[in-house]
């Protein structure tokens, strides 16, 4: 039997028209899309196991997506250096592979991943927001002050039990390691929320991106968002963000590729049920 490759695929994409990326039945999902670009390409079957770093929700966009697939070697070589440029005719406008290469088959796009990174982008110009950008920015019906905005995200940096932000998942831990969460005002008055962790629980970001907005306006204390760091259950006060502001802009991995095993099994045990 012919060895399998293993591909990394570096994904970006639109999320307006997709219902998020993991394959639904009668529903058009990223992983869909690409699936059968692939099927067409290859054959059916042939590039198995599509793996993702991160599940975006409907209508969430991706610039640094990052997935795996593996295919036969003899595949791989047929179709090497010609492959993404056939993926590029074959694929909709609004998904796009921008760029493929060759991992070991240690790499792993989910459980070797150190971290993701999101961006939210909001604004409150009283107009709303630009039209060839609306469906990537939210516009915000309240002038929003970036002083106060820092200060609602700097208590939530660190090791803590994101479970009031939360959609809880049954033997699933909320206990997540926020690295980075920093606000800044563009040159055009844009406000860009930047939120770093190793890994995310659903609806995380979102969450609490809408807690730091009411505190950002005014509406509630800029200690009110990390308050709600004591609760052991999903928070009913917090209003979830819409998901258009979203993007995952980049998936961070070991610099040494002997590290993706090792990491993938840490991230395994933490965040795996036993028996799962």
């Amino acid at each position: 039997m012919d060895e399998r490759v293993r591909l990394r695929l570096d994904v970006a994409y639109d999320g307006t028209g997709f219902s998020g990326w993991a394959a639904q039945p009668e529903r058009r999902t990223v992983a869909g899309v690409l699936v059968e670009a692939l099927d067409l390409l290859l054959g059916a079957g042939v590039a198995a196991g599509l793996t993702v770093a991160g599940r975006t929700d409907a209508g969430v966009h991706a610039t640094g997506q990052v997935c795996h697939v593996d295919l036969p070697g003899e595949v791989w070589r047929a179709h090497d250096g010609r492959l993404l440029r056939r993926l590029a005719r074959l694929l909709p406008g609004d998904v796009r592979v921008r760029a493929m290469g060759v991992v070991p088959d240690s790499f792993d796009a989910r459980f070797s991943a150190t971290f993701r990174r999101y961006e939210y982008r909001v604004t409150d110009a009283p107009w709303g927001a630009e039209p060839l950008r609306r469906h990537e920015i939210l516009a915000w019906p309240r002038a929003l002050d970036v002083d106060r905005l820092a200060a609602a995200s700097a208590g939530l940096v660190g090791e803590h039990d994101f479970a009031a932000y939360c959609r809880r998942k049954e033997n699933a831990t909320t206990l997540r390691e926020v690295t980075r969460l920093d606000w800044r005002r563009e040159a055009d008055g844009v406000l860009v929320a930047t939120v770093q962790a190793d890994a995310f629980c659903q609806a995380m970001v979102r969450s609490l991106v809408g807690a730091m907005l009411v505190a950002g306006d005014g509406r509630r204390p800029v200690e009110w968002p990390a308050a709600l760091l004591t609760r052991r259950e999903r928070s009913s006060e917090v209003t979830v963000a819409p998901a258009h502001g979203l993007t995952l802009v980049a998936v961070g991995y070991p610099n040494d590729p002997a590290e993706y095993a090792r990491r993938a099994e840490a991230t395994r045990r933490l965040r795996v049920p036993a028996g799962s």
